[in-house]
């Protein structure tokens, strides 16, 4: 497995496949070609589906100037839904060299020429466990916990790494409580973290817990909307979970930050598990992938703070992965807003819900994370492409249906989250 630092990305959003992705795929083929009088950019099958309400050609036109862009949502490339093709053109128009790139998730770039010649990445293995169930079996050999696997490996300067990407979650939420006001977009969403946090202020008990956690997600989320820097955990789009429940464990369990850079190391770990043998992207498995690791990873580092054992923290982190099985990336108008804002308040919620539930057992159960990771990848594979971040499908059109009628009967039209 690869580096955490590619699970952890800080940039700007709205997505990490469709925003930052394009962003450095037309960079490095600028870099490649800046004496081109031109370029081309072609956007296949999810990345052209949803990429005007992703600022896809908003991150790609950042880069390649003058550029035309040619959308192609009804063809896929042969590796990922999220394919592009760049070339750069001479005064005349002929194509001078061209390059296809893919956008694999949570930022991530593979370049054509690696994937036909059956190497897939450039980037070093710092990890060599294949699987979940070989990182528990060398804790349990050596008495170690996650986070120590992950700091040997990742080596010196890491935790600094880990400590400017906690600044940025923290920075973000709290940018996200003090904005108010509509999210750009044709929805009319309210941000509502701001009124949330507030409300759970002023109240006492489960409404209130569960205020601070929805708002603290939302704020994270809201921002990333806006096009606002965030982290991706794992992507943009599930980026307010694991900062909403670190936050919150911060201010109620009085948690330092040298032990909420540990949980975020483990919290990495059994995201790039997820990221190494199912997937991440949206485009390719569904929001199982986004929100559902999202929520693995916050349980996981939750069940650390509260003092669990490794297979207490698996057991965590298996349950908020195996209950967003099957869940739809369906967004409406393709933007990061409905219904990808409130799923991250949702998942955090859910993610302390699992760890407390795991505390509460001794750790051994019957379905492995491993497992779930499998059936991850089977069913996003089975997943018609409707459901796969193309909003062709699901609540996309339910939603934009309604919404034509409304037209019609010249209704007023407040997305809500």
């Amino acid at each position: 497995m690869e580096s955490l630092h590619e699970l952890y990305r800080i940039g700007p959003g709205p997505s990490s496949s469709h925003t930052l992705a394009p962003r450095a795929a037309a960079s490095h083929f600028h870099a490649k070609w800046p004496q081109a009088t031109s370029y081309r950019a072609t956007l296949f099958g999810s990345l052209a589906a949803t990429g005007r309400g992703h600022l896809t050609d908003v991150a790609i036109e950042s880069e390649l100037s003058p550029l035309t862009i040619v959308w192609r949502p009804e063809v896929e490339l042969p590796y990922h839904p999220n394919g592009l093709r760049f070339e750069a053109l001479d005064a005349q128009g002929a194509v001078l060299a061209s390059e296809e790139a893919y956008s694999v998730g949570g930022g991530a770039v593979v370049y054509g020429e690696a994937l036909a010649a059956g190497r897939g990445t450039d980037l070093p293995f710092l990890y060599e466990f294949s699987n979940l169930q070989e990182i528990l079996s060398a804790c349990h050999e050596r008495g170690a916990g996650f986070f120590e696997l992950v700091f040997e490996r990742e080596g010196a300067g890491f935790e600094g790494y880990l400590a400017e990407v906690w600044t940025v979650m923290q920075d973000s939420v709290k940018r996200g409580l003090r904005a108010e006001g509509a999210l750009p977009g044709p929805l009319g969403v309210s941000r509502k973290a701001s009124s949330y946090f507030r409300k759970a202020k002023m109240n006492a008990g489960t409404l209130r817990r569960t205020g601070r956690i929805a708002a603290y997600a939302l704020a994270v989320a809201e921002e990333n909307a806006s096009a606002g820097m965030v982290v991706t955990a794992p992507t943009c789009g599930s980026s307010g979970v694991v900062p909403a429940v670190l936050r919150f464990l911060k201010e109620t369990a009085r948690i330092d930050d040298e032990s909420i850079l540990k949980a975020l190391a483990t919290a990495g770990l059994f995201g790039n598990v997820v990221k190494h043998n199912a997937s991440i992207s949206g485009a390719a498995v569904g929001c199982q992938g986004e929100i559902g690791t999202a929520c693995a990873m916050a349980a996981a580092a939750a069940a650390q703070l509260f003092g669990a054992t490794p297979s207490q923290i698996e057991y965590a982190a298996e349950m908020a992965l195996e209950h967003h099985l099957g869940l739809t990336c369906d967004p409406v108008l393709g933007l990061v807003q409905i219904p990808c804002i409130e799923r991250n308040a949702m998942a955090a919620t859910r993610a302390l819900t699992c760890a407390e539930y795991a505390l509460l057992s001794d750790g051994r159960h019957h379905i492995s994370f491993d497992t779930v990771v499998s059936a991850v990848r089977r069913t996003g594979h089975d997943l018609p492409s409707l459901y796969r971040e193309t909003s062709l499908g699901g609540l996309a059109v339910a939603y934009g249906g309604r919404r034509g009628m409304q037209n019609a009967a010249g209704e007023n039209q407040g997305g809500t989250l």
